[in-house]
């Protein structure tokens, strides 16, 4: 059986690997190839889509609508390939050696194909418990897509006993990961020659007071990780990633825009952190408008993905480590997930996939041969536990 799953689970990936579904552009061509697949073996689905269907969730359940079952999980965005060094086309799937090379191999379009190799064995009718498949759009930027799906999960399926997110783990089972808030601010000043500082406002200038802010609450964030963490590092991280601001040199900053990300283990709570730099970004704002109408400081909050705990004697974790044949400590990923939404939703759920999140993301992202026979023995187990 093992081999029948890897090799169907191949030609599912070499099918996937070729639809270009980095997270700016739509996912539907993916979703259709998988709708397909499905209603051949007699399967419907359901598409959860975005405001204005460009995008969709797509969710099924294969064998008997009875408690019980596991729901296997993945996004079907990549990032994008632009300005990466690639040996061979990105969206071909390419093997060389005991790799298996292109976008998505790892991340996680691998086990995407993998939860759909096991598919036929499912819709035979023989197991005692179904197979729920949810895949979701936009992880990638914020896990945007998933929760629409996840609240239809809630009302529409009998009640799983578990929910494996197949996030690159190199098919050990993780039990945790940090929450992330993505903010973005913008500071809009008013407009002046550079050396009429009286005349005007420069918005870089308002814009690196807030960020100063910020990098020494990184720094207070950073003394109070707990030396016994699961997650690396064991603090909260806070981080600006992007800057932008400013016209010429000479010149009074008419706009600046930063991104910042806080990372927060399970426990610390992000609104609660970052209270008081809303504070502040309002009484600067106040400040701003009564000086100049067109001035001020505008934050938008992008993205917010709860944090993901170890659960006691979890039902995900107990059945995942069986089926991976993993007896070793507990562990937590440094990336956040979905996997944080499913069990904010009363899902006992796990992290488990092949492949190492060190290949994704990067130029020539890999999968090893070794980690997708692993993958395809961990779903003829399931199968098994199934029955």
């Amino acid at each position: 059986m093992i081999d029948d799953l890897k090799t169907t689970a191949l030609a599912h990936l070499d099918a996937l690997i070729a639809f270009d579904t980095t997270s700016r552009d739509s996912n539907l061509a993916l979703i259709g190839y998988v709708e397909h697949f499905l209603r051949g073996y007699g399967v419907e689905s359901r598409r959860v889509s975005n405001a204005d269907g460009t995008k969709a969730n797509l969710y099924a359940t294969i064998g008997a609508p009875v408690p019980g079952g596991v729901v296997l999980s993945g996004h079907t965005d990549v990032v994008p390939v632009d300005g990466q060094a690639w040996s061979s086309d990105p969206f071909v799937l390419t093997r060389r050696g005991d790799r298996l090379f292109g976008r998505g191999t790892c991340d996680m379009k691998g086990f995407l194909a993998l939860a759909l190799s096991v598919v036929p064995q499912f819709a035979r009718g023989e197991a005692a418990r179904p197979l729920h498949l949810a895949f979701s759009y936009d992880e990638e930027v914020g896990c945007l897509g998933a929760p629409s799906m996840i609240r239809e999960l809630v009302s529409e399926l009998p009640a799983p006993c578990a929910v494996i997110v197949g996030e690159p783990t190199n098919m050990e089972v993780v039990s945790g990961h940090k929450g992330i808030s993505t903010w973005r601010v913008t500071v809009r000043g008013h407009e002046a020659h550079s050396s009429l500082t009286h005349l005007g406002v420069s918005a870089n200038m308002v814009a690196v007071g807030l960020m100063a802010q910020l990098r020494g609450l990184a720094d207070a964030l950073e003394q109070h990780g707990d030396p016994a963490s699961l997650y690396h590092p064991p603090h909260a991280t806070l981080t600006i990633g992007l800057m932008q601001g400013g016209t010429a040199v000479n010149i009074l900053a008419r706009e600046c825009t930063f991104v910042f990300d806080l990372r927060t283990p399970p426990g610390q709570d992000p609104d609660a952190i970052m209270a008081p730099f809303l504070e502040a970004c309002a009484r600067e704002d106040r400040a701003l408008r009564a000086r100049f109408a067109d001035a001020g400081v505008a934050v938008l909050r992008r993205s917010a993905t709860p944090s993901f705990a170890p659960e006691a004697n979890g039902a995900a974790e107990l059945l995942a480590r069986r089926l991976a044949g993993d007896n070793g400590p507990a562990r937590a990923a440094p990336y956040a997930a979905e996997a944080g939404q499913f069990q904010g939703a009363g899902f006992s759920t796990v992290i488990c996939g092949p492949g190492s999140i060190e290949q994704a993301h990067q130029p020539d992202e890999y999968l090893e041969i070794a980690q997708f026979e692993r993958g395809a023995a961990f779903m003829a187990r399931l199968f098994e536990a199934m029955m």
